[in-house]
């Protein structure tokens, strides 16, 4: 959730390592800081957005580490924000992740220590101080550090006396970014990828000393390589392009995202999909059962690919939020694969449920948008949803392109298990094709959507409704609202109305619904003629204008057969976006939100 950047190179560390905590600023954070190594160590720390912490002035220092804290152990203070250093300032450490173990670590060390925050990670530096006073270098001191640590962390460390800076990782994402005579430390690529797409992603494990000009990593004890690999992306990809927000740059995407998806992976006629899945025709024929298991976003992406796989697969589908998974003793290993789902692939209760499943036997299968990750590497076997890079913390294009390759995995199933019919694979590998273009008649559409979000932001609340597919994307899009608008937004089934929430509804709560194919709107009509009723207004998202003569506003769908839902779902980001630019929201810097969950 927090942000690591690293640079070891040819001076000039500290303007550089402040550029990339700027560039890390969409993953969340409440305070930020830096050191830079030398002679000596100098520490910058600020609490709030790194535009107030200063861009260091040494132009002549080529090592420095710097951080973006998001709280959890101690309030958002200057004192708490990282790099933590030890009692002779002579050691830095900035850490994501949470040391499970600190107060026993920390009522040990406080006899011979001095202790400033109410942080967890301070104790690491001491720990090291402890180490390095028995004259072993800095890379062994980080070992026997690690070895006493309980927890999930990615750390980096600088010290006087030390050249370049020793990194470890468990659970938490770090990666190493590689250029000419310089070294880059990221949680992730964007904190470097002006400079280099050249990139090493450890492994949990790892431990690994950088210089400039060399990378050594070890794990258990044993000097290891791991692959560097070239990124399909560059710094072009990360930026704003211009636009105000990456959220509004990245709703644009969406037609390219998608594109991209679907590439190389429908045959020419439209009868067959390849996706190189690993995972033996055999146990696909022969499973009962798909867990999916998921969070947030990727859970309402789920809950879209059961309606396909449910529906055309011929499979028993259930979905999980993953920090609720739990095995049941009823489950039959050899009949089941669970399906994770995860934007960055780090996510780390989904990667907590995976593990579970695998304990348990359970074959497993990843459907993730990040090369390296975590649960790349922990999955029996990977689908890449291929978006290119997301910025913006209210995921957007990964959504689309998730249940877009669904989409793809439920036509390979569903042939490989003989239960697809050839007029079923053309009409889903049709609307696949059609997703493209569908979308950008949505965004097309933005002024009208505009002019509505600014109609209605001033709304007292807003409810979502939709059946079938429609109903994931109720919940995806009231989600987007509430995240970034800070507005009470709730998605329901559209049956589920006179079951209790029509009590809230009045004139003062706007009602969207979801009228698409896919989504049985002749019912869905009747739960708008209730609200209709008790003087609620109703934005109607429908390509059948029958479907909406009992609304007041209608947001114009392309047809797209079962995927029409998902093409709903762009319009409602939009209207999400200008209803909270209406209000002046950071709407890339959501509070109290991160992109990449990696703390259960």
């Amino acid at each position: 959730m927090c942000g690591i950047a690293g640079y070891i190179g040819g001076g000039s560390a500290g303007e550089i390592v402040h550029q990339g905590l700027k560039n890390l600023e969409y993953r969340g954070y409440d305070s930020a800081g830096i050191a830079l190594t030398a002679e000596s160590l100098a520490v910058q720390k600020t609490e709030g957005e790194v535009d107030e912490l200063p861009v260091p002035s040494q132009t002549d220092v080529g090592c420095g580490i710097g951080h973006t804290r998001w709280s959890t152990h101690g309030e958002p203070t200057e004192t708490n924000a990282h790099p933590h250093t030890d009692c002779t300032g002579e050691v830095a450490v900035v850490h994501n992740g949470i040391i499970e173990n600190y107060d026993e670590l920390k009522a040990e060390l406080r006899e011979r220590h001095l202790f400033e925050s109410e942080t967890d990670t301070e104790v690491i530096p001491h720990l090291i101080e402890d180490h390095l006073a028995d004259g072993v270098s800095l890379l062994t001191a980080v070992q026997r550090t690690t070895e006493q640590l309980d927890g999930s962390y990615a750390i980096a460390v600088t010290a006087t006396g030390h050249e370049g800076v020793v990194v470890a990782r468990q659970d938490s994402p770090l990666l190493v970014g590689h250029a000419d005579n310089a070294t880059f430390i990221g949680s992730d690529a964007t904190a470097f990828i002006e400079h280099t797409n050249r990139v090493t992603y450890l492994q949990s494990g790892d431990i690994a000393r950088l210089t400039a000009d060399e990378i050594e990593i070890y794990n258990d004890g044993e000097r290891v390589e791991r692959d560097t690999e070239t990124l399909d992306w560059d710094a072009d990809a990360a930026g704003k392009s211009g636009y105000n927000h990456y959220m509004l740059k990245e709703i644009h995407e969406q037609p390219r995202a998608l594109r991209q998806a679907i590439s190389g992976r429908i045959d020419e006629l439209a009868t067959g999909v390849q996706l190189d899945v690993e995972l033996a025709d055999e146990f696909l024929r022969s499973i009962t059962e798909i867990k999916i298991i998921a969070c947030g976003t990727s859970y309402h992406a789920g809950l879209y690919a059961k309606e396909l796989l449910e529906t055309y697969t011929d499979v028993r589908v259930s979905v999980d939020i993953a920090s609720e998974y739990r095995r049941t003793d009823g489950q039959n290993p050899d009949e089941t694969l669970a399906l994770a789902i995860t934007q960055s692939g780090e996510t780390a209760d989904t990667l907590s449920a995976l593990r579970e499943a695998t304990r348990a036997g359970v074959r497993t299968l990843a459907l993730t948008n990040t090369l390296g990750s975590t649960v790349t590497r922990e999955a029996d076997d990977t689908v890449f949803i291929r978006a290119g890079p997301e910025i913006g913390v209210a995921a957007t294009k990964t959504f689309v392109s998730q249940v877009a390759t669904a989409t793809l995995f439920t036509v390979y199933l569903g042939q490989l298990r003989g239960v697809l019919s050839t007029a079923e694979t053309s009409a889903l590998l049709e609307a696949a094709r059609d997703l493209p273009g569908a979308v950008q008649q949505i965004l097309d559409q933005e002024p009208k959507i505009k002019q509505t979000a600014t109609e209605y932001a001033d709304s007292g609340a807003f409810f979502y409704i939709g059946r079938h597919a429609g109903y994931p994307v109720a919940l995806e899009s009231a989600l987007k609202l509430k995240e970034i608008s800070y507005d009470h937004a709730e998605g329901f089934p559209a049956g589920e109305l006179k079951h209790g929430p029509l009590a809230l509804v009045t004139p003062d709560t706007p009602v969207i619904a979801l009228l698409t194919e896919a989504t049985n709107p002749d019912k869905t009509i009747n739960n708008v003629k209730e609200v209709n009723s008790r003087g609620a207004p109703v934005i109607g998202v429908s390509s059948d204008p029958a479907h909406v003569s009992e609304v007041e506003t209608t947001f114009d769908v392309p047809g797209c057969g079962p995927l029409e839902p998902v093409v709903a779902n762009v319009a409602l980001q939009l209207f999400a976006y200008h209803v909270a630019d209406e209000k002046d929201r950071p709407i890339d810097k959501p509070r109290n939100l991160a992109k990449s969950v990696t703390v259960e």
